[in-house]
């Protein structure tokens, strides 16, 4: 079977700003991407059905036995058996929504011409912005277990570093750390290949550290919480999950929040994620196009793509942030703040492609990636689709 992962469009739309700059499946919950992790249950290699602008870097192959699966939803023991007993022709659903179809075509047939099969089980599916964190706990438990059963963990040799629940912690090769606290009593603790642990650090989990990344000196790591492959966190984190490329390296406060790619955090910058009456909080929706009830107490900063906050920046709770944004100054800026946005609480101007692009590559550069042309044309596309949002621009 040849695997390919569709968007759907109002899940898609939902979880804007994320999903500017990548299909739904490369979102990172728990410790792996959506797409890595059906990658590994099916032994597959995916490709992508997505909007036209993403298409170039993230390509469609179809074959004559296709296999469809929704990006937004994660593997569990029952969808994989139920997806592996699919024959051609049919779907799975769940709550009306398309999980999966099997079919020949080169593309999402409109009608089902075998069995629908609906899912009664619960099943995740991230489908609004806040589950990413709030889903992370559970998926970084799936992925703990997928991704170290039948192996052997490294061995932490050094000898001032503590450990509660050692067979809940599991190091890839190259591993460093050094007087550090892991507990994993609450769940897996899983340190990726040549990840750094430095002095001082307290860890609980369930917690994920991928390749490359490192905690920095005294930071305190609550638990429900993922930093992707080559990112550099400080401070205090909770229930939050960075995809990539991204560093909070320094003192400050994230709390149920999500973070992109290729972000930077300034020191001393703090999440707000509880209202002080306790009530829920509403995050902007791209879908409806306004402040929508997330039904949570808790519910931090949304922080899109190669977006940078300067020192002692302060977010409110439910903030959601663009795709290269510049927020700096004093006060507590704007909880909805447009993509290529360049100022903070006193007002916005735009932040010109060209600049945005700029800066890019210099951080692309600083890990010896490049910013290609296929990446400027998706930020060209992204510049000019939120352009309705810069609302100064009108003025």
């Amino acid at each position: 079977m040849n695997l390919i992962l569709f968007d759907n469009p109002t899940i898609r739309q939902n979880l804007l700003p994320f999903t500017f700059t990548r299909p739904v499946a490369g979102i990172r919950v728990g410790i792996l991407t959506i797409a890595e992790k059906w990658e590994k249950v099916l032994g597959l290699k995916a490709s992508y059905s997505t909007e036209t602008y993403l298409s170039k870097k993230f390509p469609l192959h179809h074959q004559s036995d296709n296999l469809w699966i929704n990006g937004a939803v994660c593997p569990n023991a029952l969808l994989i058996k139920s997806i592996k007993e699919l024959k051609p022709g049919d779907a799975l659903s769940y709550n009306q929504i398309i999980l999966a179809i099997r079919t020949p075509e080169d593309e999402m047939p409109e009608i089902i011409k075998g069995v629908t099969h609906e899912i009664t089980q619960p099943v995740t599916l991230i489908d609004q912005v806040w589950k990413i964190y709030q889903k992370n706990g559970a998926e970084i438990r799936e992925d703990f277990a997928l991704l170290t059963k039948g192996r052997t963990s490294e061995v932490i040799q050094d000898p001032f570093t503590r450990i509660y629940n050692a067979n809940q912690v599991f190091l890839e090769e190259g591993v460093q750390i050094k007087a550090a606290l892991l507990n994993a009593e609450n769940g897996p603790i899983y340190l990726g290949k040549n990840s750094v642990v430095h002095e001082g650090a307290l860890l609980r989990g369930p917690f994920a550290l991928c390749e490359n990344s490192h905690v920095n000196m005294g930071a305190k790591v609550r638990g429900d919480s993922t930093v992707g492959p080559h990112s550099k966190i400080g401070g205090e984190v909770s229930n939050s999950v960075i995809f990539g490329y991204s560093n909070k390296s320094h003192d400050g406060f994230l709390g149920n929040s999500v973070i992109g790619e290729w972000c930077n955090i300034g020191a001393d910058t703090n999440t707000s994620n509880l209202k002080n009456n306790y009530e829920n909080i509403k995050l902007w929706n791209y879908a409806k196009g306004g402040f929508k009830d997330t039904g949570l107490m808790f519910c931090g900063l949304m922080f899109g793509d190669h977006s940078k906050c300067g020192i002692n920046t302060m977010f409110n709770s439910g903030t959601v942030v663009g795709v290269n944004a510049s927020i700096f100054g004093d006060g507590y800026p704007r909880n909805f703040i447009p993509s290529f946005a360049w100022g903070g609480a006193a007002g916005f101007t735009t932040y010109k492609l060209d600049k945005a692009l700029e800066t890019a590559g210099k951080a692309m550069a600083r890990r010896n990636l490049e910013l290609t042309e296929i990446d400027k044309e998706i930020f060209k596309t992204v510049f000019d689709e939120s352009a309705n949002y810069r609302v100064w621009e009108k003025k």
